[in-house]
């Protein structure tokens, strides 16, 4: 388990910065990696499951929390054991003009983002549903150990340290202005993340298939190609 410890001594020691001001930095370092790490890869770590129940005749908004980054599927079950419905991603505007009055209802078919968190599913249920969201989601912040409250090892520590540590590294020359080797960190940071892609890709194929898409259905991308 690497923890967010671990990392915070790894900066140092690699910066040759033990300064009380330098130490002080590092939990800003960590948050700005861990954001630009959550725009930059697409993998299975990052997506996260949230069930939800939704009650018949209410206009279907379903809030999502703060960390979700995109919505990867939508379905629904009107109660345990039936079968699961995806729902079909559609524009707000489609939404509102297929389903313009909330108190009616029918059967869910679609679902879109309303803003960014929310969703809104059309029509409006009969009956209770549970939907489950299927999300690419930032993980719970790293932080130092000050608390019960505070996550000391996530996804990006636990499978993507090099990438974070690289990042990191990258904040860290920034704020030290060390101009001269910015570009070497910067390097090693999209090599890593590179190396991840490929991971994440390789992730949506067996041996005997193409790559799936992110969006759903075979990749375009010849296997093999440069």
């Amino acid at each position: 388990m690497v923890a967010y410890s671990y990392l915070k001594a790894d900066l140092i020691n690699s910066s040759e910065n033990d300064s009380t001001d330098f130490a002080d930095q590092v939990p800003y370092f960590v948050e700005k990696t861990e954001l630009r790490l959550t725009k930059d890869l697409d993998d299975f770590g990052l997506d996260e499951y949230t069930t939800v129940s939704v009650s018949s005749g209410n206009a279907a908004t379903v809030s999502l929390n703060d960390r979700v980054r995109v919505v990867r599927n939508v379905n629904y079950k009107v109660s345990t054991g039936t079968t699961v419905t995806n729902l079909l991603q559609r524009t707000i505007e489609y939404a509102n003009d297929y389903w313009p009055v909330s108190a009616s209802t029918g059967t869910p078919r679609y679902y879109s983002r309303r803003t960014n968190s929310s969703i809104k599913i059309v029509p409006t249920p009969v009956s209770v549903i549970t939907v489950e969201i299927q999300s690419a989601s930032r993980p719970l912040a790293l932080a130092s150990a000050t608390s019960t409250s505070v996550t000391t090892s996530n996804y990006f520590s636990e499978y993507c340290y090099d990438a974070l540590f690289y990042g990191c590294m990258v904040e860290a020359t920034m704020y030290m202005k060390d101009w001269n080797t910015l570009q070497v960190w910067q390097q090693q940071y999209q090599v890593a993340v590179d190396t991840l892609r490929n991971q994440a890709r390789r992730t949506r194929q067996d041996d005997m298939a193409l790559a799936a898409s992110p969006a759903g259905g075979p990749d375009t991308l010849i296997q093999g190609a440069s």
